[in-house]
């Protein structure tokens, strides 16, 4: 350092460096509940094709409508939003009763949503989801 006192110039400079690092940082907080899309679940109701493409006790993904459906039970239906609560991305697979982000490695409870390995630690959003003429609708009124 050359002892000289700080220009108004550097001072400037580097308080906007530290706000845009500030930003970043925010960017990426986990605290998220709707990662990058501005809704993350259905704002119209959505034709998901037959209701037997998810077998009981299992799980389908459904990355294109960003949902994903869960039958406990003959009948039963239960449908999350798909979007990671961490930072937006969707999911990529079900394995092992699980839904995994392949952005971060949040991992969720297909059966409940819950966020069970961080960054995500919000729930991922349900969504109402009925069988009409043998088909899973899903989203508002459905």
């Amino acid at each position: 350092m050359s002892g000289k006192p700080a220009t108004r110039r550097t001072v400037l400079k580097g308080a906007a460096l530290a706000g845009a690092a500030g930003v970043g940082v925010a960017a990426c907080s986990t605290e998220s509940k709707v990662g990058h899309a501005v809704t993350p679940t259905p704002t119209a109701p959505v034709d998901l094709g037959a209701a037997g493409d998810v077998p009981v006790g299992g799980t389908r993904l459904y990355r294109e409508q960003r949902l994903l459906v869960h039958c406990p039970a003959q009948g039963q239906y239960k449908a999350f939003s798909a979007q990671c609560t961490h930072a937006g991305c969707v999911l990529d697979k079900v394995e092992d009763g699980e839904g995994n982000c392949p952005c971060h490695g949040s991992r969720f409870d297909v059966t409940t949503g819950k966020a069970l390995k961080g960054p995500a630690t919000v729930p991922l959003p349900e969504v109402p989801v009925t069988v009409k003429d043998g088909k899973l609708i899903a989203g508002p009124q459905a």
